[in-house]
């Protein structure tokens, strides 16, 4: 079987002083995640289920069949705290609709939001804080958006598919003489880290690093997260933000053509602070790696499942791209989102008040049999596969989704095309993460008829 090694180094490039231990910081985790996860937990052991799909492993493993007792629910399901919906039309109106906010107005009563934003450490915020474009709204949503779109156009998108395959080939290349190895850290990680490190202008050298810091802060898209889950990515964040400091100066002192430089010389630009560049890097770096790092791989899981499908493909090429959008919709690799109402509102005949928070359940809306025909079955020729809401909607709408659309369906095709006796083998793992779904570990063997044992 091949080694568990991690995709990514974790070691510190730059020395950077750690108060993830102080009193400050323990207020500022126990005012975004501890009272949450304190009552999530709660909820949880009263079986709440929308609670249980947020903290029981059991229930994030495989999240369908919940999905499927919240549908039989109604279209919009409350627990005193939050209201949820797996309800492929309401899941695409709430996302779209300017009645919602992605800002998290109602998770905290005035005096601790205030609190929290004075104990909040810049250097460690998140993708999932502010500024991020994540969580702000029109106008300055649409102003960073500006700024960074052009680096996504279907042009700049297009001239990239020569780099992408030369990538997949090298990386292929280098497995020639492995018939066994772990197909994330080998293969599904390494393609998008190539990538987005060539549009962020990351040295060779500093890659790895990097996205190992990444990495570690995917976490931080989980509600509830604990003290030990928070320090971990909290200094992987605080390495993150001291290196992009050193990236930026390094840029503003010798530019290239990447995106970050780009917005280092655009006048539009000139005011923007330290934390709104971090912000614009940190997301672009998200957007570019954490969707199709997880689509790939849970590609190549379902495809192992379905061999009959997988030989289709390998026969008729041409249908990679819709078999792309097939993956994203049965097994999403991100699978909720939440807005919060700006107002008091309703949705589907239930009020929602004002700092109210609805979960968008994309995994569920994607499998939804009132827009899909037999929505649990995996079928690569699915007419209507594209209409999944597997990269949001809306002004939301994931930033790097053509880009992770292009990379997922060359990493497919090349590397059925190289091995096409591709098979998963031993015991794959889930990553431990609840918002983003993919795997950590996916052993495979490129030789015929191999044993699963």
């Amino acid at each position: 079987m091949p080694s568990r090694s991690p995709a990514f180094s974790t070691s510190p490039a730059f020395s950077t002083s750690s108060v993830l231990s102080t009193p400050r910081s323990f207020v500022a985790w126990s005012l975004a995640h501890g009272l949450q996860r304190r009552f999530l937990h709660r909820a949880a052991g009263r079986g709440d289920l929308m609670a249980q799909l947020a903290t029981d492993p059991a229930f994030y493993d495989d999240p369908y069949p919940s999905y499927e007792k919240l549908r039989s629910e109604g279209r919009v399901v409350r627990n005193g705290f939050v209201a949820g919906t797996v309800d492929h039309a309401l899941a695409n109106a709430i996302l779209r609709s300017d009645q919602f906010t992605s800002s998290a107005l109602g998770e905290l009563p005035g005096p601790l939001q205030k609190l929290h934003g004075l104990v909040r450490d810049a250097d460690t915020l998140s993708p999932v804080d502010p500024p991020s474009m994540l969580v702000v709204d029109p106008p300055i949503h649409t102003r960073y958006r500006h700024l960074v779109s052009r680096a996504f156009t279907a042009r700049k998108i297009g001239r990239m598919a020569d780099r992408v395959q030369d990538v997949a080939n090298r990386l292929l290349d280098d497995l020639e003489q492995e018939p066994t190895f772990d197909l994330v850290s080998r293969y599904a990680a390494q393609l998008p880290v190539a990538v987005i490190a060539d549009l962020l202008g990351v040295p060779d050298d500093e890659r790895s690093q990097v996205l190992g810091w990444g990495n570690h802060a995917a976490v931080t898209l989980d509600p509830g997260l604990s003290w030990k889950q928070y320090r971990t990515a909290a200094t992987a964040l605080r390495e993150m933000h001291a290196w992009f400091d050193h990236h930026l100066d390094r840029l503003r002192r010798a530019p290239g053509d990447d995106l970050l430089s780009q917005v280092l010389q655009d006048p539009e630009a000139a005011d923007l602070t330290r934390d709104e560049l971090h912000a614009i890097g940190l997301l672009v770096l998200g957007a570019g790696f954490e969707t199709t790092v997880n689509l790939i791989g849970n590609a190549v899981e379902l495809l192992d499942g379905h061999p009959d499908q997988r030989a289709w493909l390998q026969e008729n090429p041409d249908g990679w791209a819709n078999a792309v959008e097939e993956v994203l919709r049965v097994d999403a690799p991100v699978q909720l989102t939440v807005r919060f109402a700006l107002r008091d509102t309703e949705v589907a005949g239930e009020r929602i008040g004002a700092g109210e928070g609805v979960l968008v359940y994309l995994g569920g809306a994607n499998r939804d049999p009132g827009v899909f025909t037999d929505p649990h079955e995996f079928d690569v020729r699915r007419a209507n596969a594209a209409e999944h809401i597997g990269f949001s909607a809306g002004i939301h709408f994931c930033l790097g989704a053509s880009l992770a659309r292009l990379e997922a369906t060359v990493a497919l095709r090349t590397l059925y095309q190289r091995y096409p006796d591709l098979r998963v083998v031993g015991r794959p793992e889930r990553r431990a993460t609840r918002v983003l779904r993919g795997w950590e570990y996916l052993p495979v063997s490129t030789l015929a008829r191999v044993s699963a044992a």
